[in-house]
C-alpha cells in the first residue's frame, strides 16, 4: 500500500500529540516530584503516609515513624526530580533530532523501573502502588514505543563505515 499525503501528516499529527503527551508526563513527575519533597506535612501527603503506615504497622505505630516517612518521600521527590530533568531532556532530543536511541533509552529506564517497583510494592501489600506504577507504565511506553517505531521507519539508511 503506497504512503499517500494525507497518511503522512497524520503520522505527523499524532506523532506532534505523543511529544506534547510526553512533555506533560515529564512536568506532570516534577510537580509531583516537587510536592514529594516540600508536601510531606500536607493533608494529602498524611492521608498518603497513614495508608503506608496501616500496612507497616497494624497496631500501634511506632514514634517518630511519620518523621521517618516524611524524610524518605523526600528523598524520593529529589531523586524524581532529577528523572524528571532527565526525562525532559530526552524528550527534546527525541523530538529534535528525531533520534530513536532516545526513545530506546526512555523505554530502558521505565522498563528497569517499573517491574521492580511494581514487585516490591505487590510483595509490601501496596497495591495502590503497583495501580500508580501500572498507569505510569502505561501512559508513558505506549507513546514511547510507537514514537521509537515511527522515528526509526524514517531514519536516514546508513551504509557500513559511514554515519547519519
Amino acid at each position: 500500500m503506497p504512503i499517500t499525503p494525507s497518511m503522512l501528516q497524520s503520522s505527523s499529527r499524532l506523532r506532534r500529540a505523543m511529544i506534547c503527551w510526553l512533555y506533560a508526563v515529564a512536568l506532570g513527575h516534577l510537580v509531583v516530584s516537587l510536592f514529594l519533597t516540600w508536601g510531606g506535612h500536607t493533608a494529602p501527603a498524611a492521608a498518603y503516609l497513614a495508608r503506608i503506615e496501616a500496612v507497616f504497622w497494624p497496631g500501634a505505630v511506632p514514634a517518630h515513624t511519620r518523621e521517618l516517612q516524611q524524610w524518605w518521600m523526600s528523598l524520593f521527590g529529589a531523586t524524581l526530580q532529577s528523572y524528571s530533568v532527565f526525562m525532559l531532556v530526552l524528550v527534546h532530543l527525541g523530538n529534535t533530532l528525531r533520534a530513536p536511541g532516545a526513545w530506546l533509552g526512555m523505554m530502558a529506564g521505565v522498563l528497569l523501573w517499573a517491574p521492580q517497583d511494581m514487585y516490591f510494592s505487590l510483595s509490601s501489600g501496596m497495591t495502590v502502588n503497583a495501580w500508580i506504577d501500572a498507569a505510569a507504565l502505561l501512559v508513558l511506553l505506549v507513546p514511547v514505543v510507537w514514537l521509537y517505531r515511527h522515528d526509526r521507519s524514517r531514519a536516514p539508511a546508513t551504509t557500513p563505515g559511514t554515519r547519519a
